[in-house]
């Protein structure tokens, strides 16, 4: 009998209840405030700066991804952040993306050994906020309180500003009106669960050269117009000749890939190769784990089509990507710190993708 084939999963958004995407239930989420899984000990506040403007970042999805074979690993969910800024947003360069990893053991100090019932009642606790101060407008630790309600938590200045143009000048001469979390925070994304479902195999059937490359020159010269002069057909033909560069077969590989599920925001592929957006700008350097020194392996990719949900757009002005890749140590290894950074990698599309994914 043939060994059956991995399959991918796939993460797709959803419309959830906010009390089902707190702690105790164990989600996978896209924006919002994170919902942290060990409770206490949360990444620094320095840990959650950008590398490049050196500003808070934003919490942008989370996966709830357990290594079944590992009992410190039962529970375990891996946390990515981002930075608004789009001047931060650089082609093929992750330095304002940052990702943690988390797990804990079936008997822990902060939820039963049985699945909590999903109830909105007492949803909110266990929750972080009953272990630290938490930041107003993200959610992370807050250990700035604010000199004038002395009620108010903040991760920095930067929020603390935000959070006073926000509403707090208001709420700030009542200090009993003053809530843990900020009511108005355009700063974090919009909230959504991400269901994970199983890719089809024949969805994931690779195509040949042959197809892949049919496949590109009617994409591209479906563009075309219906009325073409001499410059247009040369246009066209160059198109068609840019098409045989491997560069431009990876990214039909990748629009073959997803397009009988184009909604996808997340595919989780733990220790196989990620379906890249171009044969350009692919990892080389991944360092190793810091702590166990093994190379580290892919373990899940968020989409661009998730960018469409997170209503990022500026005046023109965004943050972007291709993909961004995930990196993890491949046995979760055990720290002495319940959350352990591990590596992002940014693939932005080539020169010629770019043009296609416009028309």
């Amino acid at each position: 009998m043939s060994k059956p084939e991995f399959v991918v999963e796939l993460g797709f958004i959803e419309q959830a209840p906010a009390w089902k995407l707190r702690s105790k239930f164990f989600p996978s989420k896209v924006g919002g405030y994170p919902a942290w899984l060990a409770l206490k000990d949360l990444p620094t506040t320095e840990e959650l700066f950008c590398r490049r403007c050196k500003n808070p970042l934003v919490f942008l999805c989370q996966l709830y991804a357990p290594f079944h074979h590992k009992e410190e690993c039962f529970h375990r969910t891996v946390f990515v952040f981002v930075c608004r800024d789009p001047d931060c947003c650089q082609d093929n360069d992750a330095s304002n993306i940052r990702v943690f990893r988390c797990q804990l053991p079936r008997n822990n100090d902060y939820y039963p050994p049985e699945p909590a019932k999903e109830v909105e009642a007492d949803s909110h606790t266990p929750g972080a906020e009953d272990f630290n101060n938490l930041c107003k407008v993200c959610g992370a630790l807050g250990l700035k309180m604010c000199g004038g309600c002395k009620v108010a938590r903040y991760c920095s200045k930067t929020h603390q500003a935000f959070d006073w143009k926000a509403g707090h000048k208001t709420e700030c001469k009542d200090p009993g009106s003053v809530g843990q979390k900020s009511t108005v925070s355009k700063f974090l994304f919009p909230e959504f669960e991400v269901e994970l479902e199983p890719e089809e195999v024949e969805a994931g059937r690779e195509k040949s050269e042959a197809e892949v490359m049919r496949e590109y020159e009617e994409l591209l010269r479906s563009g075309r117009p219906s009325h073409q002069d001499e410059d247009d057909e040369d246009t066209e033909n160059d198109l068609v000749n840019m098409a045989s560069k491997e560069t431009d077969k990876q990214f039909q590989k990748f629009r073959t890939r997803i397009k009988d599920y184009p909604d996808q925001v997340v595919r989780y592929d733990r220790g196989h190769d990620p379906l890249w957006v171009s044969s350009q700008n692919k990892p080389t350097d991944i360092p190793p784990c810091p702590h166990c020194n093994q190379p580290r392996q892919f373990e899940f990719q968020v989409m661009p089509q998730l960018l469409v949900h997170l209503k990022v757009d500026n005046t023109g002005r965004s943050i972007d990507w291709g993909t961004v890749l995930v990196y993890s140590c491949p046995d979760s290894c055990q720290t002495s710190r319940p959350y352990v950074e591990e590596v992002a990698f940014k693939q932005d599309y080539s020169p010629i993708s770019s043009v296609m994914r416009n028309n």
